[in-house]
C-alpha cells in the first residue's frame, strides 16, 4: 500500500435498535478513529442511524459466490443437523 494512501473502509449502520446492521458503503480513512467520524458525516446526515460500523476492507474475507454449492453442500450430508431424529413433546405449540 502507497503510504500517502488511506485504507478503505467497509460501513455498517444500524437504523433503529434491535435491527441488524446494514451495509451502506465504503470510505477511505487513515484510521478507526477517522473512519466512524467520516461514515457518520456520509451515511447518517438525516439521522438514519444509532450505530455504526467499520470495518478495514483488508480485514474481510468472504467466500466465494460463485463455489457456494461445493461451499455449502457438505453440510447437507450432516444428518444430525436436521431435527428429523427429535420427538417434539405435544406441550409444545411452537418452535
Amino acid at each position: 500500500m502507497n503510504k500517502k494512501e488511506w485504507p478503505l473502509w467497509e460501513v455498517f449502520i444500524r437504523s433503529k435498535q434491535g435491527l441488524d446492521h446494514k451495509h451502506v458503503g465504503s470510505i477511505h480513512a487513515a484510521d478507526a478513529e477517522m473512519a466512524i467520524l467520516n461514515a457518520r458525516d456520509v451515511y447518517t446526515r438525516r439521522m438514519e442511524g444509532v450505530s455504526i460500523w467499520v470495518v478495514e476492507s483488508s480485514h474481510i474475507h468472504a467466500s466465494n459466490p460463485e463455489e457456494a454449492g461445493s461451499f455449502f453442500d457438505p453440510a447437507n450430508d450432516k444428518v444430525y443437523r436436521h431435527p428429523t431424529f427429535y420427538v417434539v413433546p405435544a406441550e409444545i405449540k411452537n418452535m
